[in-house]
């Protein structure tokens, strides 16, 4: 299981026996078609009029959402979630599920106020139990078979669903695992879902603040850093067989913004797995750790972790674990949402402070 299919398949429940109150509404539409990947687009700053229907390309796909936006909207992954929760949209959530960390700092109250559904997949029926007028995902794996759903399941009922762009533009998820990078995420494509969220929920004004204050951060963190010429390791998860970060997905994004080189930038694999072994022949100069609360496999947390890795008898003599050269992050700012900011962040700190001598 890789890192990012955090829970376990479900079965996929027939709401054949009650009645689906959204199916009779007819507030909400969604069609399927052709087209790119999700990107911000500017509406009318502020709030939808009532009865203006918003629509925006997503994965293929065209979704419409009328009324003034989602009243009662689902997130089924974290990510999604605290995006909605930085637009200041938690009184329209009626569920999240799918954590692996906090909430991120500064949302704990706003997060409190939504039901979660499940720490893993909640089962379809629990969904659809909320009566959701639109639902969100930050992963492909989460709406198809083996997930919550299929796009197409909640579509039947008349529900919009969204997929966050970075995990369907410039990516191969159709061989199994955690997919394959057909061209590098940028930050772009993260900030488009902010302004596509904040479109469909009509708070057009929200979502360019706060790209204005994802953009300052990532500046102010990485001003007058000289990391060039320094390796680093991502490991998200598991020691016995451990998933690394590939070149293009979040982790490159951070390598990229802090000017460092990824031991393992050759393969394209968002999470490949990589042996111990390969890992000591590259001997990274410093140790980027993904620290999780997740129970789901070994080597979750960061303290699991460093114990492992200065216990192993291949890993302990690395030049990173003998001088302690950690930087921890948590798995959300591993992944590609608003967190990789944050991860961006961290980083650079831990650079500054942890430079091998040349």
């Amino acid at each position: 299981m890789g890192p990012r299919r955090r829970g376990s398949p479900v079965a996929l429940a027939r709401p054949a026996t009650r009645t689906f109150t959204l199916l009779l509404s007819g507030a909400l539409l969604l069609t399927g078609c052709g087209g790119g990947g999700g990107g911000g687009g500017k509406g009318t700053a502020g709030g939808s009029p009532s009865g203006r229907t918003q629509s925006i390309e997503n994965c293929g796909r065209k979704v419409e959402v009328k009324g003034g936006g989602p009243r009662r909207a689902v997130s089924l992954n974290q990510g999604t979630t605290e995006i909605m929760l930085s637009l200041g949209l938690g009184d329209r959530m009626v569920g999240t599920a799918t954590w692996t960390d906090p909430v991120m700092k500064g949302l704990e109250k706003a997060a409190s106020g939504v039901p979660r559904l499940a720490e893993n997949y909640p089962s379809f029926e629990k969904v659809l139990d909320t009566e959701p007028d639109f639902v969100a995902a930050s992963f492909a794996s989460t709406l198809a078979k083996g997930g919550v759903a299929t796009r197409e399941q909640f579509e039947q009922l008349g529900v919009p669903t969204y997929l966050s762009p970075s995990d369907c533009q410039g990516k191969d998820n159709s061989g199994g695992g955690d997919g394959k990078r057909t061209e590098p995420l940028t930050m772009d494509v993260v900030y488009g879902e902010v302004r596509d969220l904040a479109r469909v929920f009509g708070v057009e004004e929200r979502g360019e603040r706060l790209v204005a204050q994802l953009k300052a951060r990532v500046t102010k963190a990485t001003e007058g850093l000289d990391a060039g010429g320094v390796s680093v390791l991502y490991w998200f998860s598991d020691s016995e067989s451990p998933y690394m970060a590939g070149c293009c997905g979040a982790p490159g994004v951070i390598t990229r913004e802090t000017g460092v080189k990824n031991v393992f930038d050759g393969t394209t694999e968002e999470w490949p797995q990589i042996g111990w072994e390969a890992v000591a022949d590259r001997d990274p100069d410093v140790l980027v750790i993904g620290d999780l609360t997740r129970k789901a496999q070994s080597g979750e947390s960061a303290a699991k972790k460093i114990e492992f890795l200065e216990s192993h008898p291949v890993t302990k003599t690395m030049d990173a674990v003998r001088n302690k050269r950690y930087v921890v992050l948590s798995g959300q700012a591993m992944n590609p949402t608003i967190r990789t900011v944050e991860g961006i962040e961290q980083l650079a700190a831990g650079l500054r402070r942890h430079r091998p001598a040349r």
